[in-house]
């Protein structure tokens, strides 16, 4: 499965755009946003993508449940804390904002997922700890680099993508 990553857009509607149209020319199946999506237009956006995509809400996501109802609208899969992605090999990916660096770290310790997603520090992120890949697509706010993330869970490739 092509897996795209992205997290911090914070209302940023242009760059998202610019993302999901690289992520779709490498033929992503799912997208998971890593928070601070930053409003209803990039969750409108999300939803029109074509793909499924889970949207993590973020410290910066500051009227949570309006981005929830508008994701409920879209079919967007919004989760308030923690999205668990089942794979379809009987693996599961986790993603969150990252705020919270004890949750991070039970995600990351805890042995349930072969990947963990993450956002917030606005930087890009790809480490082994343990049998688990720690994943930070960058961020797509506010940086003279912005990027995004593809993972293919079948050969465990990442490639960081500047949008």
């Amino acid at each position: 499965m092509r897996i795209g990553i992205l997290s911090d857009t914070h209302g940023r509607v242009d760059r998202l755009r610019a993302a999901l149209q690289a992520l779709a020319a490498r033929g992503v199946e799912l997208i998971v946003h890593c928070g601070d999506v930053g409003g209803e237009g990039c969750v409108r956006l999300l939803g029109g993508c074509g793909v499924p995509v889970h949207v993590v809400a973020g410290n910066m996501d500051k009227d949570v449940a309006r981005l929830a109802d508008a994701a409920a609208r879209c079919g967007v899969l919004f989760h308030w804390e923690v999205a668990q992605v089942p794979l379809g090999d009987g693996r599961l990916l986790a993603a969150v904002h990252g705020d919270d660096q004890r949750l991070l770290g039970e995600l990351i310790r805890g042995g349930q997922f072969a990947y963990v997603c993450h956002g917030h520090t606005h930087r890009r992120r790809d480490e082994r700890i343990g049998p688990v890949r720690v994943i930070n697509g960058g961020a797509l706010h506010n940086t003279s680099a912005p990027s995004v993330a593809v993972l293919d869970t079948a050969s465990d490739e990442l490639e960081f993508i500047e949008a």
